[in-house]
């Protein structure tokens, strides 16, 4: 089989004092993400997916939060590590589709920003890259803003 497709979801709490960080971009908001590392869902749900798609388990397994060493760690340094696996089996992304989950606040403004940061780290066009954003209705936790979630799907193919 010269195709492999993975999935991946994260979700992290809103707190205050915290910055708010998605796709390695640092977005403008009273609240952030509360994570061991800089929480970004995005990223963190791109790098299980291509983990999954291996079967190389999950983010937690390379990078656990109980390692102080990943304290506060930036998730596009993660993600790079993650891509050079994926590249040292012989794989490369075909292309990634995405979808972060918030209420608040709009992020229309910086997807192309995300797209950009995460097409440079792991050395892809950014037409391989997609980054949508819709909100949960008002329904559940996200819907009450407790929280931010993403999924995403990633196509790996055999270099």
């Amino acid at each position: 089989m010269n195709i492999r497709i993975g999935n991946g979801y994260d979700i992290h709490c809103l707190v205050p004092d915290r910055p708010l960080i998605l796709g390695g971009v640092n977005i403008p908001h009273e609240l952030g993400l509360l994570g061991h590392s800089d929480a970004d869902v995005l990223t963190h749900a791109i790098m299980d997916a291509m983990l999954g798609a291996l079967s190389l388990g999950d983010i937690g397994h390379y990078f656990p939060p109980t390692d102080p060493k990943w304290k506060g760690a930036d998730s596009l340094v993660l993600l790079e590590q993650v891509n050079q696996l994926i590249l040292d089996k012989g794989w490369e992304i075909g292309n990634i589709d995405s979808v972060i989950v918030a209420e608040r606040p709009k992020l229309k403004p910086h997807i192309h920003q995300m797209r950009d940061r995460l097409s440079d780290v792991l050395k892809v066009n950014p037409d391989q890259i997609g980054v949508k954003a819709t909100t949960n209705e008002k329904l559940g936790p996200v819907g009450r803003e407790e929280g931010i979630a993403a999924y995403a799907v990633v196509l790996l193919v055999l270099k």
